[in-house]
């Protein structure tokens, strides 16, 4: 495994960035940034069968785990976080990272390095055969994910990754692995750039659809988002405003009264 050619650890294209200009600096991340959208487009295939498979699962209970470790584990907790607040569902896109939480700010030595821990961390959770564990890491090397995922597949539960490594060790223990090339990085080995930028984006697509497909929109509507500020009392409001043909008052009124934008139109078209 330590022996595995990274695609992610390949030299950068552009040599002497410390001689560059800011401008030049900027034009060069950029350019490789653009690579990004054309290396998940490729994939696609793959993310659909994925979230057709949790979604499956999801409608029996199921869960849907993320397991990474550094930013990749960032990630998989930033995108599980977004869930409750955009679409009203609590616990049940889950983001766990080696080193636990103390690791999402700060560099948790080792922590990467267990192969067991995952599955201990999981296990927490009361796993189920309806649970999906998502493994997210760009080199497809990092031992805490490879054992994670491993275990979870032997226990009868679907397993995918997100690596941007095609072929590496960690795409070969999983049921759907998720291999976005996005080539060396604008600096050597710097996956927290486009490789890490890749991988918000396909969580992105996973979860969303996800949501989609279980109900949690209408139309192209946020119907489930919680209330928790004035900026989203007001988008909701507007929503009211778009859909039930209400002026903006009555519609903020009807908002706070039943506490969300889905029980309010249904409340609404009832009574009229």
């Amino acid at each position: 495994m330590l022996n595995y050619i990274k695609i992610t650890e390949q030299p950068s294209n552009y040599n002497g960035l410390e001689k560059m200009n800011t401008n030049d600096l900027l034009v060069g991340i950029n350019n490789e940034d653009q690579k990004i959208a054309d290396a998940v487009k490729a994939i696609i295939p793959s993310i659909t069968e994925l979230v057709d498979k949790i979604t499956d699962r999801y409608k029996k209970g199921g869960r849907l785990f993320y397991i990474g470790a550094g930013t990749s584990g960032r990630l998989g907790i930033l995108d599980a976080s977004e869930i409750p607040p955009t679409f009203g569902i609590q616990d049940r896109v889950i983001g766990i990272i080696a080193g636990g939480d103390k690791a999402i700010r700060n560099a948790v030595e080792n922590a990467e390095d267990n192969l067991e821990q995952a599955w201990k961390d999981l296990e927490e959770f009361n796993i189920t055969t309806n649970d999906v564990v998502v493994g997210i890491a760009a080199s497809g090397t990092t031992p805490y994910v490879i054992g994670g995922v491993t275990m979870a597949k032997e226990k009868g539960l679907l397993t995918a990754c997100v690596t941007n490594n095609p072929g590496s060790p960690l795409t070969k223990v999983v049921s759907i692995p998720l291999e976005i090339n996005v080539g060396p990085e604008f600096v050597t080995g710097s996956t927290r750039m486009k490789s890490g930028t890749s991988q918000k984006i396909v969580l992105n697509m996973i979860s969303t659809a996800l949501m989609i497909k279980v109900g949690r929109v209408e139309d192209n509507k946020m119907v489930n988002m919680q209330l928790s500020n004035v900026k989203l009392v007001d988008r909701g409001t507007r929503y009211l405003v778009q859909e039930l043909h209400i002026n903006y008052d009555d519609a903020k009124q009807i908002l706070e009264k039943y506490g969300s934008v889905k029980k309010a139109i249904e409340v609404f078209r009832k009574s009229v």
